[in-house]
């Protein structure tokens, strides 16, 4: 396991970087496919850090109260390096009921995660519909606990939904998002 923190590339207001991947329900998503939501949660997550696996009860959580918040996972590790990152292995955890995000995407070829400039898991970032298109609202932890094993005292993923969801602007900084690295195949 590797600790890395998040430094993407994209700032607030950028546009979201689009998307086409295949969905653990058999479905292939984009942007567009969220296109009902007033803001979109991307995270950058797999099956086996336990960073990532610390968030996935918050995650779920969000999934379940925010209705105007599609919740999105994309997974982008090496599965041949990494076999619980597998697709086969995200749809057993949706099946299992582990995740109940409103979609865990694969990024098999590691394009997106590029895109995006993900470098660990869980790497998030939050966008507000701007007309007809999603900008970057916040890039940053998810809570106050650094650690997996860590008790959160303040969510500040919630704290920014609720700001965009009211129409305001998140006042919380862009605080490097913090977990293992993304295992990026040979050639990325």
């Amino acid at each position: 396991m590797v600790m890395m923190e998040s430094d993407s590339e994209l700032s607030r207001g950028d546009a979201a970087p689009t998307f086409d991947l295949p969905g653990t329900d058999g479905e292939t998503y984009s942007l567009d496919s969220f296109a009902d939501n007033e803001a979109l949660l991307v995270v950058f997550t797999c099956n086996h850090c336990p960073y990532a696996k610390a968030k996935i009860p918050l995650l779920n959580d969000i999934a379940v109260e925010y209705d105007d918040v599609g919740v999105v996972g994309i997974n982008s590790n090496d599965a041949d390096e990494y076999p619980d990152d597998s697709f086969e292995a995200m749809q057993e955890w949706v099946r299992d009921g582990r995740i109940q995000y409103d979609a865990y995407l694969r990024d098999e070829s590691q394009a997106v995660a590029r895109e995006y400039g993900a470098v660990c898991t869980p790497d998030p970032f939050l966008f507000v519909r701007d007309g007809d298109e999603f900008v970057l609202a916040y890039h940053g932890r998810l809570d106050d606990a650094p650690n997996p094993d860590d008790e959160p005292s303040e969510f500040y993923v919630r704290q920014a939904i609720d700001a965009v969801l009211a129409g305001d602007d998140v006042s919380l900084d862009d605080v490097p998002s913090r977990g293992c690295s993304i295992k990026w195949k040979d050639e990325n």
